[in-house]
């Protein structure tokens, strides 16, 4: 016994459906069930146009099984017109057509004149793409002109007539127009989901990137003073135990201060309403930041010019934060124990400067004075969201600069 293999089958796939299968089978979307709608049409095409036929009120042509039997053909597809758009045109073209050839009128009127076909083409121009409805149209159209012909040949003596392409061409235009429509409308939400989605990006993007910078301040101001007080505990615990004793203090108390304030930034991105707002640093604790800078060993001169006024919260944080990564930067970088910070209420600005009498710090830190390192790039930014002006560099005489301004007019008064 021998088994011979067939040879193997190979399956293409298109993205279109068959023809027998878009003749059954609407879009997706349009998958639906018949409802009171189109069972009130169909009901509604027969009684007015086929049940005066059948109580005697005008009379047709055909028995009244024949009348009533091609009424009901030509009139019950429309119950799921728009589950089966293709078919349901089919179908009435077909009885038309049909009708026509058997010579049964199931009408009041000449060819059967009535709207069972005008909602068929409705639907399909509705609910199929533009080209298949036009070729569906006309096709169903050339049909029942051709049988309309060989029926004028075969019955002479009864009266035929090219009406139906007239109810057809409205019918449609008008299905057309609800379709353009309705794609409208879904590309207005579509445009708009898209919008949406991408303002949400980009608001998550700018919160991301503000908590990165709140962190960066925060860990890297901490972690220097922690090394730089953990270096002076290192040198002097044998020598000096109480000053030791009072650095790690300090330590300790950095980092519970540090912990408090990583959390409060940290539940920022939590969905509002499910917390309570953290109290952000403005200008009022610049002059504690500057103070504990001081118990760690660098002077610090800090003057206040001008009379402040009710600047935003967030101008404030901004403020500070500007002032605690500039300092940071002093204790890492400048190798000096003297700094200066000034901060400057003019009318129409708001100005800060942290200065430094140190070595050339560009140097030190490994950055230049066009501010590549990441401290110096995020209080760029910062600043750049206030529409402000911000310099970093080394000072002619020695040391380090970084100097902001911020525009301060009405808008950006609290």
């Amino acid at each position: 016994m021998s088994i011979t293999a067939s040879p193997p089958t190979r399956t293409t796939r298109s993205s279109a459906p068959p023809w027998h299968q878009r003749l059954t089978v609407g879009h997706r979307e349009n998958f639906v069930g018949p409802d009171a709608i189109d069972i009130a049409i169909a009901l509604a095409c027969f009684a007015v146009f086929t049940g005066p036929l059948l109580v005697g009120m005008t009379s047709g042509i055909g028995s009244m099984p024949e009348i009533a039997g091609f009424g009901v053909a030509a009139t019950a597809p429309l119950i799921v017109r728009r589950r089966w758009p293709l078919a349901v045109l089919v179908a009435v073209s077909a009885v038309l057509c049909a009708a026509a050839l058997a010579d049964v009128r199931f009408t009041p009127w000449v060819s059967n004149t009535g709207p069972a076909i005008g909602v068929a083409v409705l639907t399909v121009a509705d609910m199929r793409p533009r080209r298949e409805s036009i070729i569906a149209t006309v096709v169903a159209m050339i049909a029942m002109c051709v049988a309309g012909s060989i029926a004028f040949d075969l019955y002479p003596d009864q009266d035929q007539d090219f009406v139906q392409p007239l109810i057809a061409l409205p019918a449609w235009l008008i299905g057309d127009m609800l379709r353009t429509r309705r794609a409208y409308q879904r590309s207005l939400a579509d445009q708009e989901r898209q919008r949406a989605a991408e303002a949400e990006r980009r608001i998550r993007a700018e919160e991301r990137l503000r908590v990165s910078r709140d962190v960066h301040d925060l860990i890297s101001h901490t972690l220097s003073m922690v090394a730089v007080r953990s270096g002076v505990a290192r040198l002097l615990i044998d020598e000096n135990p109480s000053e030791t004793r009072r650095a790690l203090s300090t330590i300790e108390t950095a980092s519970r201060s540090a912990l408090t304030e990583l959390r409060a930034v940290l539940s920022q991105i939590r969905e509002p309403g499910q917390r309570d707002e953290p109290a952000e640093p403005g200008l009022a604790e610049v002059a504690d930041l500057v103070d504990g800078l001081r118990h760690d060993g660098l002077m610090v001169e800090y003057q206040v010019l001008g009379t402040p006024m009710d600047y935003p919260a967030l101008l404030q944080t901004t403020v500070y934060r500007i002032v605690q990564e500039a300092l940071t930067n002093v204790v890492k970088h400048a190798r000096t124990d003297r700094a200066y910070v000034e901060i400057r209420h003019v009318p129409g600005e708001l100005a800060i400067s942290i200065t430094d009498d140190g070595p050339r710090a560009a140097a030190a830190a490994g950055i230049d004075s066009s501010g590549s390192g990441l401290g110096l790039e995020g209080m760029r930014q910062r600043v750049s969201l206030f529409g402000g002006r911000f310099e970093s560099g080394p000072r002619a005489a020695g040391g380090f600069a970084v100097t902001a301004s911020f525009p301060i007019d009405r808008d950006h008064r609290a």
